[in-house]
């Protein structure tokens, strides 16, 4: 072998479903190339296959933090791009719907969150013993919101209970500078847990729970000064609560938290370097005791139970007279309306003096200014309708009032002064002329 001459090996290239081979040595038949394609495919789907079937079936203890993240990059093979540049991108909107598999929602213990369509959704929650011993089907539907395409996956949960220890003192603490999805990555909520042990220092310390402080009721934080919802963490031990976390409970403290002051807590340096946590709703429970029945929160699966099938009701049913129903529906707004006629017809013309009476209410003179005014008002009505009709006697510069007769004008010298001088010439002594009372000197009215 040693005195044999070496030839260079050809190197296959492989790009899809394209091959090429470089070197001196000839190229392998069509045949050839297509079994290794083929084998090269098989090797691939197995790899898929194990892929597939590690991530589908996983072990969570009941009363303990359960966390999946749902990756992005694992379910871009299940949506083949339309062309090489989307390929090489590789950076399609993904969002996910989980469910209970037979049902449209996922169990109460677990829940779910995606912020936007290019990050990882993440699944969460702590299972309860009463879904322990038995498989829990989690179907996972992946959405490509560029080219529609979906892709289902399910997720086995075989829950587990703690039966080598328990986990009786728990403590929930507030972390303010945290998202629920940060908190809830490995790295951070193993930090958290060793800041923990390094104030509590039990033997098993385990994280219980996250939850978001919307889901207890928080209010959405606003997008300045990289503010953050908030995350409640409880994680649970079998050694009693330390003197730090004690320190909550001194007067001292409580008055400080009811006057909305941050209390002096000895060991909060220890959290400070990464974690902001808030000492006033910092909650111990202590399950030795026996919990208060008023205080436990009881809850359902939220399935209804099963009846069998759904029967309609009989269509020998009894018909039922809306005659009288229809009669009253009518008949009070009827009644109402020509009550309300009857008294506003009597307050229109049954309530109305009469031109008689109101004359006889009035002064003379008030009733002759009123007429004149009435003459003068139809005489330029008549007006209005002819135009070419002569002019009123009120135009002409001196008339007499009562007759109507052209009077001659005024002649006076140049020298006279007018500025006293009428408008019209009175007439005094005549017949039809109304004589008005003249009013005596204010020197006859005095005593």
């Amino acid at each position: 072998d040693a005195e044999r001459p070496t030839r260079p090996r050809a190197t296959f290239h492989f790009q899809g479903l394209f091959c090429c081979c470089r070197g001196s040595r000839p190229c392998p038949s069509p045949r050839t190339m297509a079994s290794v394609a083929f084998c090269i495919a098989l090797l691939l789907v197995y790899s898929i296959f194990l892929q597939v079937q590690s991530d589908r079936n996983h072990y969570p203890f009941s009363g303990v933090l359960f966390v999946h993240v749902l990756k992005r990059e694992y379910f871009k093979g299940e949506f083949p791009p339309y062309s090489m540049k989307l390929a090489d991108a590789k950076n399609d909107p993904i969002t996910f719907k989980t469910n209970l598999k037979g049902y449209p929602d996922r169990p109460g213990w677990l829940r779910y969150i995606q912020r936007t369509p290019y990050s990882d959704g993440v699944l969460y929650g702590s299972p309860t013993i009463e879904n322990a011993d038995k498989p829990t089907i989690i179907e996972i539907t992946a959405y490509n919101r560029r080219t529609y395409e979906t892709a289902r996956h399910s997720l086995i949960l075989n829950i587990m209970t703690l039966n080598d220890y328990s986990l009786p003192y728990q403590a929930e603490f507030f972390v303010k500078n945290m998202n629920v999805e940060e908190m809830l990555a490995s790295e951070v909520i193993g930090d958290f847990l060793g800041a923990v042990k390094n104030v509590w220092q039990p033997t098993h310390l385990n994280a219980i729970n996250i939850t978001s402080a919307l889901d207890r009721g928080g209010r959405v934080p606003l997008p300045i000064n990289n503010m953050k919802e908030g995350v409640y963490v409880m994680v649970g031990t079998d050694l009693m609560f330390s003197s730090c976390l004690r320190e909550v409970e001194t007067p001292q403290n409580q008055q400080k938290c009811s006057q909305e002051m941050e209390p002096s807590i000895s060991c909060d340096k220890k959290f400070r370097a990464q974690f902001d946590i808030d000492w006033c709703k910092l909650s111990l429970v202590d399950k030795t005791k026996n919990p208060s029945v008023a205080h436990k929160e009881v809850r359902g699966d939220g399935i209804l139970p099963d009846d069998g099938e759904y029967k309609p009701p009989s269509t020998n049913l009894k018909s039922k007279d809306y005659y009288t129903d229809f009669v009253i529906t009518l008949a009070v707004p009827v009644a109402v309306a020509l009550v309300l006629f009857v008294i506003l017809g009597y307050i229109m013309f049954c309530r109305r003096e009469g031109v008689q009476k109101r004359n006889m209410q009035t002064p003379d003179i008030q009733l002759v200014h009123h007429s004149s005014i009435q003459k003068s008002t139809k005489e330029l009505r008549n007006m209005s309708k002819n135009r070419e009709a002569a002019w009123p006697l009120s135009t002409l510069p001196v008339f007499n009032p009562v007759t109507g007769e052209i009077m001659p004008p005024l002649h006076h010298s140049d020298n006279c002064d007018t500025s006293n001088m009428p408008l019209m010439q009175t007439q005094q002594n005549h017949p039809l002329q109304t004589q008005l009372p003249q009013q005596q000197g204010a020197d006859k009215w005095q005593t």
